[in-house]
């Protein structure tokens, strides 16, 4: 209690705080230096206290006794015991917490400007703030702060929960990348053995009956040739019996004499493609269907796709074989199939409503496209081998045997056709239609050109011989070959053959 009181006697009336470099006037009354001048500058030279006027020209002086007294109040001023000196919890600051403005005691909390405040700052400054005491105002902040450590740990036990989830997860998944990437790499190497294993049997069987094949047809070269040798010395023997002079040993001689006997036709020798591949080439085409298909059945709804760059042919037809009821126009650019024929067929033409292209592919990437005037007509590719004559109850041939592919525009379906088997697909607009082939690849495919690109079907195939597109039109239907500027004509079958 003395020494709030000697604290009382030590404060400026101005300021309300502890004396800061205390100065006397002439009436007797103390103020701090800085205060007492700040004044004046505002209410003129007088007394805050007494009014009592300043001398002019008189000096302020600073109070050393009362300087001095401060500075023992400031170090240690005496107070009462204090049983628990300590802050502890629910206390306020502890003794030596002074409000370094006023020197006073720090007894309440500015809400408005987040700080500890004595009461003379509640006096003159925080007067209209929202304060209240410190210990109501810790126990509010404790409270505060306990609700946020314990959503500080849940969010923590969370995050840890979720980390080894995650890390749960994370292990998983490379568990069973490593078992996928184990059994994808057993699997492909059972099927890299078998498909080894079936290539060098392929490999085998095809050397196998190449070597029977050739030494046939050695053994028919010796008999050729003894029979060519043969024939030459019965044709001497009759020269020189021709050059002879005496008449009896002629006639004797020359009845002696027996020509060869006649050279029978040449057997064909036991070599046949399809006989060497056997189920391979039937096996391999499926394989490759497999593996190059794009994940889609060949039923489904085709996809827009966009072609890209292509190789694009510019193609004619070849007359020579073209049905006697066909018509070429446009420099055998456009083929008509007409009621009334041209008369009969030439040697090399189709008995069937069928023509063929001038040009054929061997190798590399072609692509061409076909305008029809309506359905109903057929777009494929052959072998040479391609039958001329109807081979039973069908208008057409293509895809009926092994030896080609084709594609058949009917009005509400379409049909793909390859070795007298039929796989039907959606109907789809037949005006415009592009074939894309392959022949590096072994894929074949037809795209439906309007409204939009969409692919119809694709064959895959180990296309071994030259391949020629090839069309069916049924009675009234036209066929156009569409040419782009810029576009080379692919090399004919002879100079394909020559080159």
């Amino acid at each position: 209690m003395a020494a709030q009181l000697l604290e009382e006697k030590l404060t400026c009336a101005i300021c309300l705080g502890l004396y800061q470099d205390p100065v006397t006037l002439p009436c007797g009354h103390n103020f701090c230096g800085a205060c007492i001048r700040d004044w004046w500058d505002r209410c003129g030279k007088a007394c805050p206290e007494c009014r009592e006027p300043f001398p002019d020209g008189a000096e302020l002086r600073r109070n050393v006794a009362l300087s001095g007294v401060l500075e023992v109040v400031r170090s240690g001023p005496a107070r009462d015991p204090d049983p628990d000196p300590g802050p502890g919890p629910g206390r306020g600051p502890g003794p030596a917490a002074r409000c370094p403005r006023h020197g006073r005691p720090l007894e309440l909390f500015c809400r408005t400007e987040g700080r500890c405040v004595c009461s003379v700052c509640t006096v003159r400054e925080c007067r209209l703030h929202e304060r209240a005491l410190l210990d109501a105002e810790r126990l509010k902040r404790e409270a505060q702060l306990r609700a946020s450590l314990e959503v500080t740990q849940q969010q923590a036990a969370q995050a840890e929960g979720q980390l080894l989830e995650l890390q749960k997860q994370s292990s998983q998944i490379q568990n069973s990348a490593c078992i996928l990437a184990s059994w994808v790499s057993s699997k492909f190497c059972s099927l890299l053995q078998a498909l080894e294993m079936q290539h060098t049997a392929a490999l085998r069987r095809i050397e196998v009956a190449k070597t029977q094949a050739l030494a046939q047809a050695r053994d028919k070269e010796q008999q050729l040739r003894g029979h060519l040798e043969a024939v030459a010395r019965h044709g001497c023997r009759i020269r020189e019996l021709l050059q002879q002079v005496d008449e009896q040993t002629l006639l004797q001689e020359s009845q002696l004499l027996q020509p060869p006997g006649p050279l029978g036709p040449l057997t064909p020798l036991q070599w046949d493609e399809d006989q060497q591949l056997g189920d391979l080439k039937q096996l391999l085409s499926r394989l490759c269907g497999l593996l190059l298909e794009e994940g889609s059945h060949p039923g489904a709804p085709a996809k827009p796709v966009d072609l890209g760059p292509v190789d694009y042919r510019n193609l004619t037809f070849d007359p020579v074989t073209a049905n006697r009821h066909f018509y070429l126009s446009r420099q055998d650019q456009q083929v008509k199939h007409c009621r009334q024929s041209q008369g009969p067929g030439g040697p090399g033409s189709f008995e069937l409503w069928q023509v063929q292209c001038a040009q054929s592919f061997q190798a590399g990437h072609h692509y061409w496209e076909v305008c029809a005037s309506d359905h109903s007509v057929t777009l494929g590719v052959s072998y040479p081998q391609l039958p001329r004559c109807r081979l039973g109850p069908h208008t057409d041939n293509i895809g009926r045997g092994p030896c080609s592919w084709g594609l058949c525009v009917q009005e509400d379906s379409l049909q793909a056709w390859h070795n007298g088997e039929a796989q039907r697909l959606p109907g789809v607009s037949g005006r415009l239609l592009g074939m894309d082939l392959d022949l590096a690849a072994g894929c074949l495919t037809f795209y439906s050109l309007e409204p939009r690109t969409q692919p119809l079907y694709t064959f895959h195939a180990l296309f071994n011989q030259p391949l020629t597109p090839v069309f069916w039109l049924l009675e009234g239907r036209t066929l156009t070959l569409c040419h782009q500027p810029g576009a080379v004509f692919p090399p004919g079958p002879q100079e394909e053959v020559l080159s």
